[in-house]
């Protein structure tokens, strides 16, 4: 089998369902999973040497399948098509954010991308993450897209900036706060305290 088929030559790409140009707002933000994908593997990578977590390794490794599904839900534009990622793929998101949450120190401020090689890759992951929803969104304005993409890829995000969180208090680094940042992170009761 040949790896290449020569039916893109002219600028479009087969979907499950039919074909689209590759400038297309849903085949740009495919793509930009595709992005957050490698970017995800290489930072699985940087936790085997920095030796960051077996747990933060499998996650990531489950991260980078996932995207394969959001890819595969976002490509079929057939009406009855069935969707890969749920609800409950997007439980285990916020299970594992609320758990690196609990682990790393408290946060007050934004904070600067970096620390560790495995946090900056965390964080680049991240905001390539954000785009990536963000071109979803532009999709969805002229016509449907898997709801459950959309709220992972925002979910996602939080979760690689968790996990950076976390790549930096392991290796025993301190997040670096932004110095002109007000308090942004605050919990409930201390919302209620300044009213």
């Amino acid at each position: 089998m040949k790896l290449y088929t020569k039916q893109g030559d002219r600028g479009d790409t087969s979907v499950v369902g039919g074909k689209r140009n590759k400038g297309d707002a849903r085949i740009e933000a495919f793509g930009s999973f595709e992005e957050v994908n490698a970017l995800v593997g290489k930072a699985r990578l940087i936790a085997v040497e920095e030796k960051s977590g077996s747990d933060l390794q499998k996650d990531l490794e489950r991260i980078q399948h996932e995207l394969f599904d959001c890819g595969s839900d976002t490509a079929d534009i057939r009406p009855e098509a069935v969707n890969k990622v749920t609800a409950s793929t997007v439980e285990w998101l916020e299970h594992r954010i609320d758990q690196y949450t609990e682990e790393a120190p408290a946060l007050k401020k934004f904070i600067l991308p970096g620390g560790t090689p495995l946090s900056a890759e965390l964080h680049l992951a991240r905001t390539v993450c954000r785009r990536a929803e963000r071109e979803l969104v532009r999709a969805g304005e002229t016509e449907e897209v898997p709801a459950p993409v959309l709220i992972y890829m925002n979910r996602l995000s939080d979760y690689l900036f968790s996990a950076a969180r976390i790549a930096n208090s392991r290796a025993g680094k301190t997040d670096v706060e932004y110095e002109r940042s007000a308090e942004v992170f605050t919990t409930e009761q201390e919302r209620k305290n300044k009213k």
